[in-house]
């Protein structure tokens, strides 16, 4: 059976415009980092996007290595969208990422030479089956390749007609200062940066949503639920199927306090009529510089309990100064951003993902 979208799917998202640009993203945007690749059902991959669609979610936000294994999200992706959604083109943003390990050799590693972001980009188009992209990303800083090479990468890109914006991800607020003048000496705006952000990582904050402010440069960010610490899987122990069993970088950072904070979360969520996780979806949107917050689910009820969150996105004084105290004020407390090289994003395996 064909698929058709529900003539009624602009009636209740809310989109913000990217920055400066002419962009305009959903509030909430679907990411396809973990869950479209070769282990889980072509049948729920597509349940997912459709009731995505229907309900207004235009982004969908990939990567070259998303899946796994790496590029099967992508060729997913690809076989769905000429299945269902091709005649939704121009309906959709679409992005993709390079800079990760993708394939052998010394141009298919780490690394952000226009070798590699040029090749990738060719590839993913190619498993996507499309004529360009709506975003294309700098994924990671790379600090043994010059940022200026890098951003000239983009901005060829862009010339070459095979994305329409470019962004950058993982970046602090010192690179991103310097990749926004860099790009605009050649013309070619900075339209979007894609950092993790959560209740319990608040670390673009002051300075990288300054920059990006500063610049024009849109905002979207990920792992607002904290790799699913911020939603009531984790309130009683670690389920056997969670990502925190299968993963050590992941079930470390399921700290005594951390525990204590994701608790004491989940009651004032409760207070506001939420679940945890739409609490934290909401808090991320409470700023209107955050032009949209990126999601995953495995299931349609996921997708479905993270759109509720819009229906509560509000938040009072009280209810924000209660936040602040929970998640604590210290700097300690925040995660610091990868600032001069990039080189702790090398080091760090979360990032290996």
């Amino acid at each position: 059976m064909s698929y058709t979208a529900e003539t009624t799917r602009y009636e209740t998202m809310p989109y913000r415009r990217c920055g400066h640009s002419g962009l305009k993203l959903p509030a909430i945007s679907l990411g396809l980092w973990q869950n479209f690749g070769e282990p889980n059902a072509l049948s729920t991959q597509k349940a997912i996007l459709h009731r995505a669609f229907d309900q207004g979610v235009t982004h969908f936000d990939l990567a070259n290595n998303y899946g796994p294994p790496f590029g099967s999200a992508e060729t997913n992706f690809g076989r769905i969208f000429s299945e269902d959604f091709s005649a939704y083109r121009d309906e959709l943003i679409i992005s993709t990422k390079a800079g990760w390990d993708m394939w052998p050799g010394p141009y298919g590693g780490m690394n952000g030479s226009k070798k590699h972001l040029v090749a990738s980009l060719d590839q993913s188009l190619k498993r996507m089956g499309l004529e360009y992209v709506d975003i294309f990303y700098s994924h990671r800083p790379d600090p043994f390749t010059p940022l200026e090479e890098t951003m000239s990468a983009l901005a060829q890109i862009v010339r070459q007609g095979k994305a329409l914006y470019v962004g950058i991800s993982n970046y602090g607020p010192e690179l991103s200062e310097k990749a926004a003048q860099l790009l605009r000496a050649e013309g070619i705006a900075l339209t979007i940066s894609q950092p993790n952000y959560s209740l319990l990582d608040r670390w673009v904050e002051p300075e990288l949503l300054a920059v990006n402010e500063k610049h024009g440069t849109g905002t979207i960010v990920f792992s607002p639920l904290q790799q699913g610490f911020l939603s009531d899987k984790y309130l009683k122990d670690i389920p056997a199927d969670s990502r925190a069993s299968r993963l050590d970088w992941v079930r470390s950072g399921l700290t005594d306090v951390a525990l204590e904070r994701i608790k004491a979360l989940n009651q004032l969520a409760q207070q506001r009529g939420q679940s945890l996780a739409q609490m934290a979806l909401s808090w991320t949107l409470r700023d209107s510089r955050i032009s949209s917050t990126l999601i995953g689910t495995r299931t349609v009820d996921q997708l479905n309990d993270s759109l509720g969150a819009l229906k509560n996105s509000t938040f009072s004084t009280d209810e924000l100064a209660a936040i602040d105290k929970i998640t604590g004020t210290d700097p300690e407390i925040f995660v610091a951003p990868a600032k001069a090289t990039g080189q702790d994003l090398i080091d760090d395996p979360q990032y290996r993902a």
